[in-house]
């Protein structure tokens, strides 16, 4: 790991420290939990990456607790902006991070741990995607509340380059992918922090 991927880990943690202590004030109990776990959890990823370098990706719990991110930063915004989905959304929130804990803690020779890595991943990254857009398209919320779905989109461009590099037939060498990671990670909560802040 270069100097510079670690000045940019340092700013991503800075950034995801101003978050949880400034960036999410003014909101309801269930919100305020869901965002600071889910930005604690991007603060610890970043002090663990700059620490013991990327071997820590190695590991398998990285799946386990990544799925953390997306699920609780879904949450959140359902929570927040579709009251009446959100026992729902909480339902499959639980569901979706127990069923990865449990598919990736048992080893399993069919590719059940794919498909519910692929349907928990995908239902919360599409939520955190598309919500704000279309929030911000129908003047609910400012347009730079957008910028939280583009934060969304590019986690999820490195949620999928990970996936796939752990599989064995990643999309990209491994070489890039390390190059890439700390910039996607600094760019995805730059563009949650402030989409959040001023939108």
């Amino acid at each position: 790991m270069s100097t510079l991927d670690r000045v940019l880990l340092l700013i991503t943690v800075l950034l995801s420290a101003y978050q949880i202590v400034v960036g999410i004030d003014d909101l309801s109990t269930a919100p305020i939990i869901a965002y600071t776990i889910a930005f604690g959890v991007l603060l610890v990823a970043g002090l663990l990456l700059i620490i013991l370098g990327f071997d820590v990706l190695e590991s398998p719990i990285v799946i386990i607790v990544s799925t953390i991110i997306p699920l609780t930063l879904s949450l959140g915004l359902v929570w927040q902006h579709l009251a009446s989905y959100r026992t729902v959304y909480l339902v499959f929130t639980i569901i979706g991070f127990a069923a990865v804990t449990l598919t990736r803690s048992i080893p399993m020779q069919n590719k059940l741990p794919v498909i519910t890595i692929a349907i928990t991943h995908g239902i919360a990254g599409v939520t955190i995607f598309l919500l704000p857009i279309i929030l911000s398209a129908q003047g609910r919320m400012d347009p730079l509340f957008s910028l939280v779905g583009v934060g969304g989109a590019l986690i999820g461009i490195g949620g999928l380059l990970l996936s796939f590099l752990k599989t064995g037939k990643p999309i990209l060498s491994r070489n890039t992918i390390m190059r890439l990671f700390p910039i996607l990670l600094l760019l995805t909560t730059a563009f949650f922090v402030t989409g959040f802040k001023f939108g």
